[in-house]
């Protein structure tokens, strides 16, 4: 496997791609981004338009022509047709390298002409990990960048061509509400799956603890440590959406928004209890192999303590002293030992039996 492929922990830092010391605004593309699609989704009360584009200028004949234009950029491979938005859009140049840099945290960063959101969709792939979405807000449009494909944009397009609700009606910001409470709900079906799995591990543990296992305890915790790093800013940008001054977000979207930031709490209070969850579970672990050791252990020792009799008869028998030692030419002696072994081994099963410590119960001693 190659180096660039390998994959890297969760949580570690990300690999710049421009040396130290580059201009700011230097973009460079990630050689593994996916190729760069681009659609655009252009609608008032009344109508809709929606197409693919090939050329970027297309977005020309739409812009201030229509209510509100959604221009949806997927996969960042594409350098030349991002450059091209940029300059279309009029984005600055700081924008548009976290649009190409995708280890960026959840922020708002607020320009002349737009709002700069960035959030961030949770997923369970290869790995609990999340992608970005970076969202350009404006006086009538919504320009969205994201690193692949997501099923869970899906529903919004859809809403769109059916008219549901305020989905025409509402302006831009609504549509940037919209695509941001896409991205937060998806770390629900990821925590649920989360839930379930550290369910099914704590039995597991409990009743055949293994070193997969324990293995399985540390991803789950990586897994957790880089959701709660992305929830925990996206909770201050949620903030900064609905509580601070933005011209582009109307007073009636900020109760939406703040829908927005309750679910983002439930999130971050899931991925307290989840983490106290393996916490637990490693201590579980812990004490389940203890337990084993224990059990081993009392075996051994019962065991050895059978034995030591027994030794000690065989070894005063053993003895080549027949004045001193009584009974050494008798005839039936070696079977005489033989069952003093076996009765000195039977009466101690019986007394760790009755002491409760071959599975049976002590005795009451109240």
């Amino acid at each position: 496997m190659s180096r660039r492929n390998r994959r890297r922990p969760h949580g570690s830092i990300p690999r710049r791609r421009a040396l130290p010391g580059s201009p700011p605004g230097t973009l460079i593309p990630d050689p593994d981004a996916a190729k760069t699609h681009v659609r655009i989704i252009a609608y008032g009360p009344e109508r809709v338009l929606e197409k693919e584009i090939e050329d970027v200028g297309e977005t020309r004949a739409v812009l201030g022509r229509w209510p509100v234009v959604w221009v949806q950029v997927t996969g960042l491979g594409d350098l030349p047709v991002v450059t091209r938005l940029g300059e279309l859009f009029g984005l600055h140049r700081l924008a548009l390298e976290d649009v190409v840099n995708v280890h960026q945290r959840p922020k708002v960063e607020q320009y002349k002409d737009y709002c700069y959101i960035v959030v961030r969709a949770a997923h369970d792939r290869d790995g609990h990990g999340s992608d970005q979405i970076s969202i350009f807000l404006g006086k009538d449009f919504v320009l969205s960048f994201q690193e692949r494909e997501h099923d869970f944009f899906r529903p919004v397009p859809e809403r769109i061509r059916e008219g549901k609700g305020r989905s025409r009606t509402a302006g831009p910001d609504h549509l940037a509400y919209a695509l941001i409470d896409a991205a937060v709900d998806c770390f629900f079906p990821v925590l649920e799956r989360f839930s379930e799995e550290v369910e099914s591990l704590e039995d597991a543990i409990i009743t055949s603890p293994s070193v997969e296992g324990l293995q399985r305890i540390h991803e789950l915790r990586r897994g957790l440590i880089a959701l709660r790093r992305t929830a925990w800013p996206l909770r201050e940008a949620m903030t900064t959406l609905y509580r601070e001054p933005i011209p582009w977000i109307r007073d009636e979207e900020r109760i939406y928004l703040r829908d927005c930031y309750d679910h983002v709490i439930q999130i971050i209070d899931l991925l307290e209890n989840y983490r106290d969850l393996t916490s637990g579970l490693m201590e579980v672990y812990l004490s389940s192999t203890g337990n084993r050791t224990n059990e081993i252990m009392k075996v051994l020792t019962i065991i050895s303590a059978i034995f030591i009799p027994m030794s000690l008869i065989a070894g005063i028998y053993g003895m080549n002293f027949p004045r001193q030692v009584p009974d050494l030419e008798w005839r039936g002696g070696f079977l005489f030992a033989l069952g003093l072994m076996a009765a000195v081994a039977a009466g101690l099963l019986i007394f760790f039996r009755l002491k409760g410590w071959l599975g049976g119960s002590a005795p009451d001693r109240s």
